[in-house]
């Protein structure tokens, strides 16, 4: 069995400049992943054969990212019972991006996908955290700590603004 918890799947290479994000999200919240293609167009054998074993390597959530049509994370949420995250990606054939998210969020009942932003894997990379994090204390202390740090970030950011003053057109902070 893999060690994998997260299976990121996509639709062609040129999705791996988005996808990416969720992997390396991934690795700062110290979350095994694998990470392949599956194109639901191109290869639906190869599709259909992820979603029906992922369960038994052990995956315990599916993040699948597609452009245009966007048909993968569909697809392989009606053939497996893990939890599938949807990532819209905007490609090169892709309506602005729109015919993408519009594919993944419209599901039919009883096949859902959560579906993150337009190219937001790495939000996706933290749900599926989140998620393992809910029946695992080690992800769970990871996410309060990465947490922590966007909001001490947006503190110190906040502290710098309110010390060092800003001065544009009319407005002045002291």
């Amino acid at each position: 069995m893999s060690k994998a918890q997260v299976g990121i799947i996509m639709g062609s290479q040129s999705d791996l400049k988005v996808m990416k994000e969720a992997a390396e999200i991934l690795e700062e919240l110290e979350v095994e992943y694998e990470l392949t293609i599956v194109s639901a167009h191109r290869t639906p054998e190869r599709m259909v054969s992820y979603a029906e074993g992922a369960r038994d390597k052990g995956l315990k959530v599916i993040i699948a990212g597609a452009g245009g049509a966007a048909h993968l994370p569909g697809m392989v949420s009606s053939m497996t019972t893990l939890p599938v995250i949807g990532v819209p990606v905007k490609s090169s054939n892709s309506i602005d991006g729109w015919d993408s998210v519009l594919s993944i969020l419209q599901m039919p009942g009883g096949i859902p996908v959560a579906t993150v932003a337009l190219d937001g894997a790495k939000n996706a990379g933290i749900l599926a955290a989140e998620m393992i994090g809910a029946f695992d204390d080690k992800v769970a202390d990871n996410l309060a700590k990465y947490k922590k740090q966007l909001k001490d970030k947006v503190l110190e950011s906040a502290k710098s603004l309110e010390t060092k003053g800003w001065r544009g057109g009319k407005i002045g902070f002291q």
